[in-house]
């Protein structure tokens, strides 16, 4: 699957280890993470080479065409928000799917429309108490079973 992994960029970056697990995680898996870059420690820097809407048309296209939108949602960040909320408000007719994952410690920093998201056909969303549940919840529904 192609995979469009969703984290804080300029905002609390306090999920960005998780994101790179997940990320790993994902790949192991065999899919497409066509985000990796944002897991960078220098994201900020190698993204101001880019223009704003060099930035919008490239996350666009890659938000437009992946199949499952994975959101990292422990930090605080508008971008995060308008990632999930565009392929939310598409997925009913493009199939796609989208999981939001986020530290159940941190629930009372996180918006209450990501923690509260109760769409059961498009959306699932998942507090992990820990980095390894994190984890096992990426393994029991992304894993490829063998054909």
């Amino acid at each position: 699957m192609r995979i469009y992994l969703a984290c804080t960029i300029r905002g609390d970056r306090a999920g960005l280890h998780a994101a790179r697990t997940i990320a790993d995680r994902l790949q192991r898996h065999g899919h497409e993470v066509v985000t990796t870059h944002l897991l960078a420690d220098d994201v900020e820097a190698a993204e101001s080479q880019l223009t704003e809407e060099e930035v919008y048309r490239r996350d666009i296209e890659r938000l437009s065409t992946c199949d499952v939108l994975v959101a990292e949602a422990s930090g605080s960040s508008y971008g995060v928000g308008f990632e999930v909320g565009y392929v939310l408000g598409r997925a009913r007719h493009t199939g796609q799917q989208i999981v939001i994952l986020y530290d159940a410690h941190r629930r009372d920093t996180i918006s209450r429309m990501i923690t509260g998201n109760c769409d059961a056909v498009c959306c699932t969303t998942f507090g992990y108490r820990s980095i390894e549940e994190a984890t096992a919840y990426i393994d029991r529904h992304f894993a490829v079973s063998p054909t």
